[in-house]
């Protein structure tokens, strides 16, 4: 499957890359959480900074999935859209 029929076939299912973007979110706010409960529900030592830690890895898992959810939602949809017009 080439790079434009997998482009196709993502820009194609609207209700997965709404999952991917709500999933995203999910991801991200829940490392925000656990960011927040490390600064400021533990005292400071190894507890805290592992806690803040996980939540950092959750918050960059979530934007990164938040972001191929939207893209794959609005412009690989108008992408697809504009390609067909040309076959």
């Amino acid at each position: 499957m080439g790079m434009r029929q997998w482009l196709h076939h993502r820009a194609n299912q609207p209700q997965q890359n709404f999952n991917l973007l709500l999933s995203g979110f999910s991801l991200f706010a829940l490392g925000i959480t656990l960011v927040g409960i490390a600064q400021y529900g533990f005292a400071p030592g190894l507890l805290a900074e592992l806690t803040a830690l996980a939540g950092l890895l959750l918050i960059g898992g979530g934007i990164l999935l938040a972001a191929i959810g939207y893209l794959s939602l609005s412009i690989l949809r108008i992408l697809s859209f504009l390609d067909h017009k040309d076959d």
